[in-house]
């Protein structure tokens, strides 16, 4: 029988906590829950350990990912439920989660309904998200920031070093899935209104949201992210040659800068697949001297 442990990141999400721990306690199927006390300025220790969970403090706030990645280490089951505290997602989903689990997944992820996003901009960016790695993998991305998974913990701890410390882990956890070659799928879910405030600034984390963007290029294909960028200076390049040309028969000094920079930004692909190539060898090398 395979132990499922679950975690759950939190800074001051007492609220939330009061009504998730109890509900995940009465379904009986967990062998531990964890939560991860992410400097927390409110009593959700103090909660936490009152309805028997098991909690890991950070000193000072790390980030979302951070916690994530020390509930990862101390958590003991084979499979691993990631959750969000603050009552948004509804624990009667993870069995449908497990179940999917059963059929093959290495990981399966909850995906929201439209209705479930926070606002419109909220779901306008995460259906650029989804479209986005979309193409990157060459698969279906139904759900690429959900926070509610289950993964194979063996399988989710060889990608723990990849993990940033802030909020973008799905995103990222999700894109290693895919890269590595694991099964990924997904189960609809229904998300509640929040308990308290978001931490997520609309400004500060939606430019990291954009950073993400390109982070998903990076991690997974480059080269796929690359090579339209080298296309689009080629073709003006090519384009402003053949103006210049034909308006006053010259080869100008434009023309070489955009060709140039469509050589340069398909060489900086270039090497960059390279190197993600090697730290994917990197991962699988690691887990075969440990089988």
């Amino acid at each position: 029988m395979l132990k499922v442990s679950v975690v759950l990141p939190a800074k001051n999400e007492a609220g939330g906590l009061e009504r998730v721990i109890p509900a995940l306690v009465g379904m009986g199927i967990f062998d531990e829950i964890i939560v991860v006390d992410d400097g927390s300025v409110d009593q959700t220790s103090t909660v936490a350990s009152g309805f028997g969970a098991k909690v890991i403090h950070h000193p000072y706030s790390k980030g979302n990912g951070a916690a994530i990645k020390s509930g990862v280490r101390a958590a003991t089951g084979d499979i691993i439920v990631f959750m969000d505290a603050d009552g948004q997602h509804q624990p009667e989903d993870i069995p449908d989660l497990l179940e999917k689990l059963d059929e093959g997944y290495d990981m399966v992820v909850g995906s929201r309904s439209g209705s479930s996003q926070a606002s419109v901009g909220r779901w306008a960016a995460n259906s650029f998200y989804n479209r986005l790695a979309t193409f990157m993998v060459g698969h279906k991305v139904e759900d690429l920031t959900s926070g509610l998974r289950v993964v194979r913990a063996k399988k989710f701890r060889e990608f723990l070093y990849l993990l940033p410390n802030g909020f973008s882990y799905p995103t990222t956890s999700t894109m290693a899935f895919f890269r590595a070659g694991y099964s990924v799928g997904y189960c609809r879910i229904t998300t509640l209104k929040r308990e308290g405030k978001s931490h997520i600034n609309p400004i500060r984390d939606g430019l990291r949201f954009l950073l993400i963007i390109f982070k998903i290029g990076t991690l997974y294909s480059p080269l796929k992210l690359f090579v339209p960028f080298s296309f689009c200076f080629f073709s003006l390049g090519m384009g402003y040659y053949l103006f210049s040309f034909l308006a006053s028969g010259r080869f100008t000094n434009m023309s070489a800068l955009l060709l140039s920079t469509a050589v340069i930004v398909f060489l900086i692909g270039l090497v960059s697949e390279q190197i993600t190539n090697l730290m994917y060898q990197g991962t699988v090398s690691d887990k075969d001297r440990n089988q």
